[in-house]
């Protein structure tokens, strides 16, 4: 077979690899294989997480607030402050690998619901929203209850000054 007959490109392991860089720029870039939503990795921070399930814990029947007192304490002002942002992943601490998740949660529940299933409604709120979002698996989560809002106590975010 002379040179000017001998099949030339990519599959050919006679043509050097300059040959066929430029053999594969010329058609349009590399050979494209499989589908495209597998090429690459997407990660998912700690933090993405963390709102999603606090969101969604949040809009559970029963749950007060999210987080011990001394952090809601500490976030209210820190909502207050101009440009501050409320918090919503408060009292929410994730573990985020690449295909799995663990949650911890710290709520504090209304007086008079059933804590047992606040926190079982929780679990299953915060499992649907994580998975259905981020297509990771949620191995646990894990809630602590760490107060009872009274219905006479006042809440302990400060009023606010402005009207």
């Amino acid at each position: 077979m002379t040179e000017s007959t001998q099949r030339k490109g990519p599959d050919n392991p006679a043509q050097s690899s300059n040959e066929q860089r430029e053999s594969l720029r010329r058609q349009g870039g590399a050979r494209k294989s499989g589908d495209p939503a597998t090429r690459g990795r997407t990660t998912i921070a700690d933090g993405v997480v963390e709102k999603i399930a606090g969101l969604a814990a949040r809009d559970v029947v029963g749950v007060h607030a999210m987080g011990s007192g001394l952090s809601r304490t500490f976030g209210a002002v820190r909502d207050r402050v101009p440009g501050g942002t409320k918090s919503v992943s408060r009292g929410v601490k994730a573990e985020v690998g690449e295909v799995q998740t663990a949650l911890d949660l710290e709520i504090v529940v209304d007086y008079g619901v059933a804590i047992a299933e606040v926190a079982r409604a929780v679990r299953e709120n915060v499992i649907t929203a994580v998975e259905r979002m981020t297509e990771l698996e949620v191995v646990e989560v894990n809630i602590a209850v760490s107060d009872v809002k009274l219905p006479d106590e006042e809440d302990d975010e400060p009023e606010s000054r402005l009207q």
